[in-house]
């Protein structure tokens, strides 16, 4: 089914109701933060007498007023590992909630101290920059490798080598044995650094009183219900019925927007505490400091192949960084992307070690791909690097390795279901295309080096939590939607509509999607981990179906026939044979409720979209500057309910994949300073660098769920970085360049070429000519 987006014309018309057009109700007060400018330090005195004698400020907060109202802190929401399964969600054992606001102890730069509301935004800000702490500066480390360090400075005195958990999967004696016999091994030391999510829209929270001592938050939430009920069941210990939340639309999420900060909790409490509504917006600079943070691994792998380049087995020992705290979901990427071990390949054994690593940083949490592109970054690296090592083609030594269809279903090492793909037609399709060495040849004419680069990938995704839908049929024959998904700008209220229309035989404008308000909306999990369309969009269409079958005996008692004798033609019954019909808005029109239906889907298992992805750059032997000329991406998606959608998604992802390979970074200094915290220094990639980013989809229906779809929103993220990453190793290999760590910066290029085994750059230029 194909139309236009239903979204589109409100967004690009400027009548999209961000978290900015949500209009303070009167008498709103204003709130900004004091926030620390240490990565470690005890609070010795918070002097809040100039802040509160600013012209507008009406009350100054702290962490003490929490403790003294028996405010929360923000728990964890999946159990670390080794967590008695009896401790609660959040329980302190396994590791202390980030608080609100610590009264004692701050643990990484951006961390708020002090809450300041004011009748303005200008008066709040003046009241926060004149709060006075008194700090004790304590000893401090930023990044993962530096906190796993011995004698590191620790971040909780109860994790000794600031080790939160460890996780160990396979087997470590078969892996072993493996290597043992193995004719050739190959081992690499890869970090996969630290990056910041950058969304459009910075995050903002509006939290208003209501009527009967209820409150609303008007936040930019990914996950509305689960947002509502953290915050109740364990911070501010209300009654989940005293809390409404509602979401406009999001300018950008990706993960970021998906957990509780807390800002939220500051302002709903503030809100119930001077009985008037508070509202904060954040800033760019605050969202560098204090949003939740993605990737930060740092690994040692190890592959072994026997003298064909047939892999034996697979070895990895990880350090996650999880930064100060764990995050509701921090747990998620360590663990979550060893379930991709294997990558598309034939790995008989594995062995996996992975540590979560505290450091005086921001908390990382979910951050789309949620630890499976770190995990493929490790697998395809150790390919690229094994055919260099055996003096093979990367394509080839794939192609040994590939699982093929006659394999498939089948269990891999990291215990993933891995169902019907052909890998090797992939590969095939995306090595069709010919011209490289004329291409190569005419780079060296502008004095420039291009590589190719070539990535297999794959994740598992929509799995987890149940979702439901209900669709409420109105009297003139409109259909709401109500689910608990949240879009932030992958297209729900388009696929969502064509799902329902293509059952129902309405057209998609027709169909009303309503979310983001758990007022509204019964019970939702939001939208994260690839979930809406494989598990929210078969409910919805399992929803849709239930209407189908209450329309047909509808139209059956209208029409006096049998319901076997009718027969669907678009929105219209009709009788088998016969002239006699009725449509779809008549019948709603007397239904009086009657068509109304619910549908709810639980996965099974994960999807598995695969894909091959390949990636040209050109290196300035000069300069070390890289530039991406090409990139082409085929890809499994099972079906694609709308493609233009689905490919805009796979670009996006794409796109934030290359941005992590060619320049973002989130740095600090010895001291845990943030050195990336604006877009003056945080490179995200504009217009301009990047090329046309074709997509072809490939596979059929999968039979996990009822719309036949596989996953997608995080598949670009994993695929693009180990193809530009081995492109650019691919250009440099003249010049003795065996190795290069994300991001792929002027200056690192530079290095490695000077460093390089081979030929001073100028002189492999000119040789390769």
């Amino acid at each position: 089914m194909t139309g236009a987006r239903l979204e589109d014309l409100p967004l690009l018309t400027g009548q999209g109701r961000f978290f900015a057009d949500a209009p303070a109700p009167p008498g709103t007060l204003h709130l900004a933060f004091h926030r620390s400018p240490h990565a470690h330090a005890r609070i010795l005195t918070l002097d809040t007498a100039a802040a509160l004698a600013t012209p507008g400020v009406v009350a100054v907060l702290a962490g003490a007023d929490l403790l003294a109202d028996g405010i929360g802190g923000i728990p964890w929401e999946v159990r670390p590992p080794g967590a008695p399964a009896d401790w609660p969600l959040g329980d302190a054992r396994a590791a202390a909630p980030q608080p609100a606001m610590p009264a004692d102890i701050v643990r990484f730069v951006g961390e708020a101290v002090a809450a300041v509301l004011a009748e303005t935004p200008a008066a709040a800000r003046d009241g926060a920059e004149a709060v006075l702490v008194d700090w004790q500066d304590l000893p401090a480390t930023a990044t993962t490798a530096a906190a796993a360090a011995p004698g590191a400075p620790l971040v909780w005195a109860d994790r000794p080598g600031n080790c939160a958990f460890t996780i160990e999967t396979g087997d470590a004696a078969a892996t072993a044995s493996a290597f043992a016999a193995a004719a050739q091994v190959v081992a690499l030391d890869l970090v996969n650094p630290r990056m910041a999510g950058v969304p459009l829209e910075p995050r903002g929270a509006l939290a208003t009183p209501l009527d009967a001592g209820r409150f609303a938050l008007w936040t930019p939430a990914g996950k509305p219900h689960p947002l509502r009920d953290t915050l109740c069941d364990a911070v501010l210990h209300w009654p989940r019925t005293k809390l409404r939340v509602q979401v406009g639309h999001i300018g950008g999420g990706f993960g970021v927007k998906n957990v509780l900060y807390p800002e939220q909790v500051v302002a709903l409490w503030a809100a119930s505490r001077l009985g008037r509504p508070v509202r904060w917006a954040g800033d760019r600079s605050e969202a560098f400091l204090s949003d939740i943070q993605g990737r930060d691994q740092v690994n040692r792998a190890a592959l072994a192949l026997d003298a064909a380049g047939r892999i034996l087995a697979l070895r990895l020992h990880s350090l996650a960084g999880l930064g100060a705290y764990l995050a509701p979901r921090g747990v998620v990427p360590p663990l979550h992307g060893l379930k991709i071990l294997a990558g598309c390949y034939r790995v008989p054994v594995a062995h996996a070690v992975v540590q979560g690593i505290h450091s005086h940083a921001a908390p990382t949490c979910s951050f789309r791909g949620a630890g499976q592109p770190e995990v493929l970054f490790v697998v395809e690296r150790l390919m690229d690097a094994a055919a260099a090592q055996l003096g093979l083609n990367p394509a080839e030594l794939r192609r040994r390795n590939l699982l093929r269809p006659e394999e498939l279903p089948a269990e891999t090492v990291g215990h993933a279901h891995y169902d019907a793909m052909d890998l090797p037609a992939m590969l095939d399709a995306a090595l069709a295309e010919d011209g490289f060495a004329a291409r190569r040849a005419a780079a060296v004419a502008r004095g420039r080096l291009l590589g190719r680069g070539l990535s297999a990938a794959i994740e598992a995704c929509g799995f987890g939590f149940a979702e439901a839908a209900a669709l409420r049929v109105q009297p003139d024959g409109g259909v709401r939607l109500l689910i608990g998904t949240q879009s932030s700008g992958q297209g729900h209220a388009t696929t969502y509509a064509r799902l329902v229309a293509g059952v129902l035989g309405v057209a998609p404008e027709a169909v009303t999607v309503v979310q983001g308000d758990t007022d509204a909306i019964a019970e939702g999990n939001g939208t994260g981990a690839c979930r809406s369309l494989t598990v929210g969009g078969a409910a919805v269409r399992l929803a849709a179906e239930a209407v189908r079958d209450r329309a047909r005996l509808l139209a059956a008692t209208a029409l006096e026939a049998d319901p076997q004798d009718l027969v669907q033609q678009g929105a219209d019954w009709v009788v088998a044979g016969t002239d006699r019909r009725i449509g779809f808005a008549m019948l709603a029109a007397r239904a009086a409720g009657a068509l109304d239906a619910e549908g709810r889907f639980a996965p099974r298992d994960y999807t598995y979209p695969a894909g091959m992805h390949v990636a040209e750059v050109e290196v300035d032997p000069e300069t070390g500057e890289v530039a991406l000329t090409r990139y082409a991406a085929i890809h499994d998606v099972g079906r694609a309910v709308s493609p233009a959608i689905v490919r805009g998604q796979l670009q996006g992802g794409v796109a934030l994949g290359i941005g992590q390979a060619l320049g973002e970074v989130v740095r600090h200094d010895a001291t845990g300073q943030v050195l990336t915290a604006s877009l003056m220094d945080y490179r995200v990639l504009r217009a301009a660098d990047l090329p046309d980013l074709p997509v072809r989809l490939m596979g059929a229906p999968t039979a996990l769920n009822p719309v036949g779809a596989k996953s997608v929103g995080e598949a670009g993220p994993v695929a693009a970085p180990p193809a530009l990453v081995e492109a650019a190793l691919d250009a440099l290999r003249p010049l003795g360049v065996r190795h290069l760590d994300m991001p792929l910066t002027a200056e690192t290029v530079w290095r490695a070429m000077r460093a390089g085994s081979g030929p001073a750059p100028m002189d492999a230029l000119s040789r390769r000519s």
